[in-house]
């Protein structure tokens, strides 16, 4: 009677080790592959492609270098033939010759002051025109909003010639209102901040208002600095697309006291050309803040446009 009650009990322990076993293997997570497993076929496979990567990104960063490089060559440097990739030394002739030729630095701040106050006007506008479709309620809101997306569809250029009539009529040309008026308010960056809003739980928003809290004081104190991602990127494209623009300042101002530095660009590239090292200068001193902002601020662009592209 031992005997069996012994055997029988060593065969439960037996089913009980193996029904744990049985259930372990079904239930344990998939090993990781160890790197071992993955083999040189892997590994060849990620070093071409960082080749290939490597070899795309040539053609793209090659002309910023040359442009950088450049502005520190001498003239004759310049002329050679292969070109040089590497100065003989540091050279900040070119950079001195520009500054001489055209008034650069004044074209400088007048660059700087125009997309300054259009990014901060956009970003205003930009953001109460949001809120106001993501959390007011009011009849036709989507065909107003659908009706706000369409003017994107509109050529800027097809609108220069009235803006220019209207704003010389009110003896705004050749000034600082002039530049920037016709660009406060811009639907891109009303959709964009529109798409980041909508992520913002509702039910914040909600109790937020039965706390007596106000539209304007909700929109400061809580929405925007819950938005600083999608802020900063609707800043750095309005700043950079104000900063490269080109036609709307050749067409409003008359004096170079006004003029913008993409218009400087271009009377050195016409009245410089037989000396190349003078607008590879100009360029290099009107890359540098762009270059700066996607530099550094590539992670919040990222961020800011894929807002509202995942619920």
């Amino acid at each position: 009677m031992s005997r069996t009650s012994a055997a029988s009990g060593a065969a439960g322990t037996a089913d009980v080790r193996g029904a744990t076993a049985y259930g372990l293997a079904r239930t344990a997570p998939p090993r990781p592959r160890s790197r071992h497993r993955r083999g040189v076929g892997f590994i060849v496979g990620r070093v071409l492609l960082y080749l290939m990567l490597a070899a795309l990104l040539i053609p793209v960063l090659f002309p910023v270098y040359y442009v950088f490089v450049g502005t520190l060559m001498e003239p004759r440097e310049l002329s050679t033939f292969p070109p040089r990739l590497l100065p003989t030394g540091v050279h900040f002739e070119n950079v001195q010759g520009a500054l001489a030729a055209v008034p650069l630095l004044r074209m400088y701040t007048n660059s700087l002051v125009m997309a300054g106050i259009i990014t901060v006007c956009q970003l205003f506008t930009s953001a109460l025109a949001a809120y106001a479709f993501v959390f007011l309620r009011f009849r036709g809101s989507a065909v107003i909003f659908a009706l706000f997306l369409s003017t994107l569809m509109v050529p800027a250029e097809a609108t220069f010639i009235p803006n220019y009539l209207t704003l010389t009529g009110w003896g705004l040309g050749d000034t600082y209102a002039g530049l920037v008026l016709p660009f406060l308010a811009y639907a891109f960056g009303t959709f964009l901040l529109r798409q980041s809003f909508k992520q913002f739980p509702r039910e914040l928003y909600d109790a937020a208002r039965i706390d007596g809290m106000g539209h304007l004081r909700f929109l400061w104190t809580i929405l925007l600095p819950l938005s600083k991602p999608a802020l900063t990127a609707v800043g750095m494209y309005v700043f950079i697309t104000s900063w490269n623009m080109y036609f709307w300042p050749l067409i409003i101002t008359r004096s170079t006291e006004m003029q913008t530095l993409q218009i400087g660009l271009n009377s050195l590239k016409a009245g410089e050309a037989a000396n190349p090292g003078l607008v590879l200068a100009g360029a290099a001193l009107s890359v540098i803040p762009t270059l700066a902002l996607v530099v550094f601020g590539q992670r919040f662009i990222v961020r800011g446009l894929t807002a509202g592209a995942i619920k």
